[in-house]
């Protein structure tokens, strides 16, 4: 009976959103389904459980849409945005329009409800439940809203740089649908008031104290009560370290160039200071084994809820799959090969000698392309002769190979390489002997958060300057690429960018581009950064003599499309919701 009353809560919920008022009147049962909260704390927490399902997936897959990669799979609909067919009514995947306001919609209603329910005939607990429970639908509205702001900001076809409606009450039947875009500074400080409310409700991380915290002393001094509520059966719900970290996201893209207005008060500064407040909590050190996150050694100990040093916030871990690997192997390992990186990606690994392959002191081979590069290169992408030491074999992308170029439809690469970042080795396709291995998708990596302190601090304080903090961009690339095996012993490449903001930038920008690729940032980046929409998608094939580049996909973007489109649906239905310059 309860999971019925929640499902027939969603349905309503979404109606309720989408659908005009003269549409939908709520039936009694429903009306009642919102008291039985009241009682019901399972049925309470059912709400934010929904919630938590509409999270955004991390690995989306929009690299087919950028200069990173292109897929086998023709009628992938991020190959048909790229290529020309995205409006504003189709081929829009990336849109979060619909996902993110059911979320907020019951985001608000629990708000609405949350003081009336009985979580605990215990009064301390009682007070414990709602107080961690209310700081997650804060903090989730927040975040929800930094989806719709990546998503959907940008300049209004009034000039204005927009952000979304704001609606922080539950929409009823008799609510006024008919919202205008709130200014972009608008969307951005509602965000932010609502992960502070997150960051002043929650602790940092639910574990278990002998002690319990000052904050919460005012509730309970039993510390039993306190782990029952906010310790360690509570890990992976929102909690104070990835509010923190959706600050530090959120200030990022308002300071980007993109967002660039005199209406927008975002600072480079303001993002530098909120990413520095997450490294902190990690003393500034980045995870010795985070460059290969998804490897067996670390998934197998990821039990009870706990992070590997690298991860921040994830979901959590299946009990055996091989969909990634299915999807992504070559055919050679009875893949289907979606996921095909570009040799535009390839050519932004450098040398292992820290210098990137165009320049006179790297001794790049062209020839030998593959050798003497960075070793992240053989960890993320398979290339032709990449071995495979849990396998004993070696990928061979030659025209006579299984794994060649455009060899069989819909399984081969189009540009000379495959994927390998994301997938366990120790995963066998084989329809004979198939054998399945625990996965987990992250939400938030630490990498990310030292990658956004060092892009921001650079462009507010330069290269070096630490401006009070305890680390500077340089301090931040430098241990990135320690890590990563290059640059050497003193890695004189990076010595050379740290003597200009200009060429920090770039070096910054790229080692973004190799720490996160295949992670659904690139779409996002190459946006806020205004960099080339259209960069043609090379590949490199090996014809048995020399390797030859190729050009493997066109890219087919306009100007506008910077920014996404709204839902064309939407704009339709209400007068009041201006839709993004040059979206018709």
């Amino acid at each position: 009976m309860i999971m019925k009353k929640k499902i027939l809560l969603f349905i309503a919920s979404a109606l309720i959103f989408s659908s005009c008022d003269d549409l939908f009147e709520p039936a009694p049962e429903n009306q009642q389904g919102t008291e039985q909260m009241y009682d019901d704390p399972e049925y309470a927490r059912g709400i934010l459980h929904n919630v938590y399902s509409q999270i955004p997936g991390y690995y989306d897959n929009s690299e087919y849409a950028t200069d990173d990669a292109v897929t086998n799979q023709m009628t992938n609909t991020f190959l048909q945005m790229a290529t020309g067919a995205w409006t504003n009514s189709s081929y829009n995947p990336l849109s979060q329009w619909t996902n993110s306001y059911n979320a907020i919609q019951y985001i608000n209603l629990f708000l609405e409800n949350v003081g009336e329910v009985n979580w605990s005939d215990d009064e301390e607990m009682n007070s414990l439940f709602a107080r961690r429970m209310k700081g997650e639908a804060y903090g989730l509205r927040g975040m929800f809203y930094y989806y719709l702001m990546r998503a959907h900001a940008g300049y209004g076809e009034n000039g204005e740089l927009l952000g979304v409606p704001v609606i922080t009450e539950y929409q009823t039947s008799q609510s006024d649908f008919n919202l205008p875009r709130a200014s972009f500074q608008t969307c951005i400080d509602q965000i932010y008031a609502d992960l502070a409310q997150a960051e002043t409700l929650l602790p940092l991380e639910y574990e278990d104290v002998s002690t319990v915290p000052v904050d919460f002393q005012a509730l309970t001094e039993d510390a039993s009560k306190y782990n029952n509520v906010m310790g360690a059966k509570a890990r992976q719900l929102f909690n104070g370290l990835i509010a923190k970290a959706f600050r530090a996201r959120t200030a990022l893209l308002a300071a980007s160039p993109l967002y660039q207005d005199a209406s927008n008060n975002a600072t480079w500064a303001d993002a530098a200071n909120a990413a520095a407040d997450v490294l902190d909590y990690k003393g500034g050190k980045l995870a010795d084994n985070g460059i290969e996150y998804y490897s067996p050694a670390i998934v197998n100990t990821v039990e009870n809820g706990i992070n590997p040093d690298e991860i921040l916030w994830r979901e959590g871990r299946t009990s055996g799959d091989n969909t990634q690997e299915s999807q992504n192997f070559p055919p050679s390992l009875y893949g289907t090969g979606y996921m095909n990186p570009s040799q535009n990606l390839v050519d932004a690994f450098p040398m292992a000698n820290g210098y990137p392959i165009n320049d006179g002191n790297s001794k790049y081979n062209v020839g030998a392309p593959y050798e003497g590069r960075d070793p992240r290169l053989s960890k993320y992408i398979f290339y032709n002769g990449s071995t495979i030491s849990e396998k004993e074999t070696t990928i061979n992308i030659v025209s006579s190979s299984k794994d060649g170029i455009n060899v069989t439809e819909n399984s081969s690469t189009r540009t000379g390489y495959y994927m390998k970042k994301r997938l366990r080795m120790d995963v066998n396709c084989d329809p004979a002997a198939t054998s399945k291995q625990p996965h987990y998708n992250p939400r938030v990596r630490f990498t990310e958060m030292f990658l956004t302190y060092a892009e921001a601090a650079n462009e507010a304080w330069g290269p070096k300057e630490k401006n009070g903090r305890n680390y500077s961009a340089y301090d931040v690339i430098k241990a990135i690429r320690k890590r990563a095996g290059v640059g050497g012993t003193n890695d004189p490449y990076l010595e050379e960018c740290a003597a200009s903001q200009e060429k920090m930038r770039e070096l910054i920008r790229n080692e973004r581009r190799l720490e996160l690729c295949f992670e659904g940032f690139r779409f996002w980046d190459v946006r806020r950064w205004k960099l080339d929409l259209n960069e043609p998608i090379y590949g490199m094939e090996w014809n048995g003599n020399s390797y030859q580049r190729i050009t493997v996909e066109e890219r087919s973007y306009e100007d506008y499309m910077y920014y996404c489109p709204i839902p064309n649906s939407e704009v339709l239905k209400y007068s009041n919701l201006v839709q993004n310059k040059g979206w018709k």
